[in-house]
């Protein structure tokens, strides 16, 4: 389990378009939100994530910069990129599913094809939603064993909002004795 305030694992993977995400290397004023997606067989991660393209700007003035990371393969990362019509969103992709263990999410297995008549890899992380500091430590964390019921990114930006103004801590950051 990742804790609030301490190092999260590093992740450096290759973009959609060109490139590499290097959450070490980032540089943003306030840090980066970390969406990760189960890939392109789901529809709820597109709906998901066509949010998330919608209010990129919106986190790049309050200096938080966003990523979409999946263990799909470049042609099913652009395709889906495509699909969601991203162009502030980055789109990155190849995500080992031992990186996706030490960051906490799920791991699924196949169950052939979706309702939109994509198959599934045989193995493929669940949802997560992290903001890490630009010191690449854990501020908020969600994990999820299904694709339902996801955080809002509206939410999340009223969150921010209220933590810059109130100069809030991350919270859960606790590990002693209880």
């Amino acid at each position: 389990m990742l804790i609030p305030r301490q190092k999260t694992p590093n992740l450096t993977l290759p973009l959609v378009g060109g490139g590499t995400f290097d959450l070490a290397a980032e540089g943003s004023e306030r840090g980066t939100v970390v969406c990760f997606y189960r890939g392109l067989h789901c529809p709820i991660c597109a709906t998901y994530l066509k949010e998330l393209e919608k209010l990129v700007e919106a986190f790049a003035e309050r200096g938080v910069t966003c990523v979409a990371v999946s263990s799909d393969g470049e042609e099913r990362a652009k395709d889906m990129a495509e699909k969601i019509a991203a162009t502030g969103l980055r789109v990155a992709y190849d995500l080992p599913l031992d990186v996706a263990k030490d960051w906490g999410l799920y791991i699924s297995t196949s169950r052939g094809k979706t309702s939109i008549g994509i198959e599934e890899p045989a193995l493929f992380s669940e949802p997560g939603l992290f903001m890490v500091s630009p010191e690449q430590a854990l501020y908020y964390g969600s994990v999820q064993t299904m694709p339902f019921v996801r955080p809002h990114f509206s939410e999340l930006l009223g969150a921010l909002d209220f933590a810059i103004k109130n100069d809030y801590p991350a919270r859960g950051e606790y590990t002693g004795a209880v």
